[in-house]
């Protein structure tokens, strides 16, 4: 079994005296792992770093085996991200959110999103709201999707402004009215209206942050990454 391709390395770690074992996200075939033999001497662990992208080929002797890599770097970022704080814990943010993938299972918008999030230049606010459309996206992806296209009591489309915890869908103004101290407040932004204030930032990221405790990060006993916080903080701020 063989393959090539470019990928952008979401996380490493050691095997053995001189391995690693590389985690990176490949067009048309998602979250992939393989060991790289010799991993840790100077030259490739200089370059086998979380965000940075590298041309993989990846061999094993059966397709469900975890393989081995060997690579050559393509697009070097780990030491812009090092240098700059923000920078650094959005690429171990997105890697955390990559990791809640099934692993080899092909999720290429969700790359192309991580790639622009780093590699764009963004102000503090616009990054905000795509982190938060990233999210949404995200929960979409892993088969828990809010459904904001009418309210699930009237059924219009216009003036949706809450979400339900139990169920998810979005509720217009009028059917939330006796009820928004049980409901999240819905961000014009997420649904293509307006744009973000740092309100409707902190809003956005309390909708996304319960759904995405309620279904994975509780339902699979781990922690909220904590670089999550930090950044809507600072970039809220900013």
């Amino acid at each position: 079994m063989e393959w090539s391709s470019e990928g952008l390395i979401i996380g490493v770690r050691r095997h053995g005296e001189s391995a690693l074992i590389v985690e990176a996200m490949v067009p048309g075939r998602g979250r992939c792992l393989g060991l790289v033999r010799g991993g840790r001497s100077p030259k490739q662990a200089a370059f086998l770093q979380a965000g940075n992208s590298a041309q993989l080929t990846w061999r094993a002797r059966l397709e469900d085996h975890l393989g081995t890599f060997t690579a050559e770097a393509t697009h070097l970022r780990a030491a812009e991200i090092l240098a700059d704080r923000q920078k650094l814990y959005l690429v171990q943010l997105l890697a955390d959110h990559l990791r809640l993938l099934p692993e080899r299972d092909p999720h290429d918008e969700l790359l192309r999103g991580v790639i622009s999030l780093i590699d764009d230049e963004w102000y503090p606010l616009d990054l905000a709201a795509e982190l938060a459309r990233f999210e949404m996206f995200l929960l979409e992806e892993l088969g828990f999707g809010l459904d904001l296209e009418a309210c699930a009591v009237t059924g219009v489309h216009e003036n949706l402004t809450h979400v339900s915890p139990k169920t998810g869908r979005a509720v217009c103004a009028e059917a939330a009215a006796p009820y928004t101290d049980r409901l999240f407040a819905l961000p014009g932004f997420l649904v293509g209206a307006g744009e973000p204030t740092p309100k409707d930032i902190a809003a956005a990221f309390a909708l996304t942050g319960y759904f995405l405790d309620r279904h994975v990060w509780s339902a699979r006993q781990i922690r909220q990454p904590e670089t999550r916080d930090w950044l809507v903080r600072h970039l809220t701020a900013a």
